[in-house]
Formats: C-alpha cells, structure tokens, sequence
C-alpha cells in the first residue's frame, strides 16, 4: 500500500453512527472539506472576490434581492469549486501518471466552475450598473 502525502499512516474506516452523531459526523466531514476546499488558491480567491462584491453592494446600496441571489451564487461557485478540486484529487490518486481521460475530467470540472464564475460576473455586473 503506498502512502500519499495527506493521507494517515494507519486509515481506518470508521462505521457509520446513526441518530444525532451522523449529524455531528456529517458535520465533522463538511468542516474537514472547508478546510481543504480552502487550501486551493482558486477557492481564496473567489472568497475575496465575494468580499468585494459586499463592498460594491454596500457602496451603491444594493437590494437585498441582490445579495440574497448573489450570497447564492458565490455558494454555488464554491460549490462547483469544492466538486472540481475533488476530481482533480482522484485523478491525481488514480492516475498519476498524464492520461486524456484524467486531463478531460479536470477540465470539464474547471469549465463547470468557469460557468458559475461568468453567470455571478454577469448578475453582479448587472446590478451594479443598476440594470436589474
């Protein structure tokens, strides 16, 4: 078995708890995903970049509409980013070594996510240019 950088030296598979420690578990693995989620450049980025959405919103005084979809929106891209970086880590586990299939999965995963980017980009331009 070869140990790669990140993993543990001795895995073990934890059963399933039920009732409230599956949440509390659920939880637990949500946070350790942030955690990892965070490590990627691209993820900070589009964090600080929904920091400086705030700031444009609170500057022309944007509705709550506005915030409330775009709070959405940056949930999404996060989202999308989260789900990219995972599949860029198991093509990167599966197959170190350059294959096309890997390289079309991380780019179709880097696409989704450039989507997301372009649909936020649009509905932040649109309200502060007071268009919608």
């Amino acid at each position: 078995m070869t140990i790669h950088a990140g993993e543990p030296r001795n895995p073990t598979i934890e059963p399933p708890r039920g009732g409230v420690l599956h949440v509390v578990d659920a939880a637990r693995y949500s946070a350790a995903g942030s955690r990892r989620l965070f490590r990627e450049t691209a993820a900070r980025l589009e964090l600080a970049a929904g920091i400086g959405i705030a700031l444009a919103y609170l500057w022309t005084g944007a509705a709550l509409w506005h915030w409330v979809v775009s709070a959405f929106l940056l949930a999404l891209v996060l989202a999308a980013e989260a789900l990219n970086t995972a599949i860029e880590v198991l093509c990167d586990r599966v197959s170190p070594e350059w294959s096309q299939a890997a390289k079309d999965a991380k780019d179709l995963g880097s696409l989704a996510v450039a989507l997301l980017l372009m649909a936020t980009g649009g509905f932040v331009l649109l309200v502060l240019f007071g268009l919608i």
